[in-house]
């Protein structure tokens, strides 16, 4: 009986591996950790999308995540690479866990998906300025 159980440990933690490992991840990150993401979309799904929803619709229920879609105050590119680095009310800061490079390129996806078509990409060494 004992190698029964040690044997459906071994199954259950191998099992809770492969599951982690196909899970997308949420901006829940241990401190220390970044983010390794390159991709404005990449970095979007594995950081805002979860709060803001996969189309950028926003969400109410336990708090009030905003639409980024069709929001007007995306177009102004350091309002939001403030809001990225340094977090803004509930919504955490991610300066800690992307470089200058990922958050302009979620930045500039914010901007140019979700219906918003806003001209101008913001570079690293925008972003560098306003840690």
């Amino acid at each position: 009986m004992a190698w029964l159980m040690t044997w459906l440990s071994g199954a259950a933690t191998a099992s809770a591996q492969a599951v982690a490992q196909d899970a997308p991840r949420t901006f829940t990150i241990s401190p220390g950790e970044r983010f390794t993401e390159k991709s404005g979309e990449a970095l979007y799904n594995a950081s805002c999308a979860g709060c803001h929803m996969p189309d950028g619709k926003g969400a109410q229920g336990a708090g009030h995540y905003p639409a980024l879609a069709d929001n007007p105050a995306v177009e102004s590119a350091p309002y939001v690479i403030v809001n990225v680095l340094h977090g803004r009310n509930a919504m955490p800061s991610f300066g800690d866990e992307m470089n200058d490079d990922q958050v302009a390129a979620v930045v500039n996806y914010t901007r140019t998906h979700f219906g918003n078509r806003f001209t101008g990409n913001v570079t690293p060494s925008q972003v560098r300025s306003l840690r």
